[in-house]
């Protein structure tokens, strides 16, 4: 059940984010450059927590590492959010032309249940 006191749509995520980085001044720092190189550095902060776990145990957390985990996720995923924000790009839009893209380029019928790049079955 989502919290009253806090966003649960990305537009409204979007807006309490703009809201803190403008309250600080931070806009300054905000350049795309930053903000792709910030995402990436908690991206493999969010790698860190795997990295010599065997699959298994990667997929078996416990509430104090899915907390730990759920952190470095919400870091890269406002990086991403401020990126976006930044660029004037709607991630909604974006995600749903990539999944369109994604669907011609890996049709069901042929992509299911294969990890095999697109190429791989482009002339079949």
């Amino acid at each position: 059940m989502p919290d009253a006191d806090k966003p649960d749509s990305l537009d409204q995520l979007r807006v309490r984010i703009s809201h803190f980085v403008q309250e600080r001044d931070w806009e300054q720092f905000h350049t795309p450059k930053n903000l792709a190189m910030a995402m990436i550095v908690e991206a493999a902060e969010v790698v860190e927590h795997f990295q010599w776990d065997t699959p298994a145990e990667s997929a078996t957390l416990s509430e104090q590492r899915k907390t730990e985990i759920g952190h470095e996720l919400a870091d890269t995923f406002v990086y991403l959010l401020r990126i976006a924000e930044v660029c004037g790009i709607d991630l909604i839009a974006a995600a749903n032309d990539k999944i369109d893209l994604n669907a011609k380029k890996y049709p069901a019928d042929k992509a299911r249940g294969s990890n095999a790049k697109y190429t791989a079955y482009q002339d079949q």
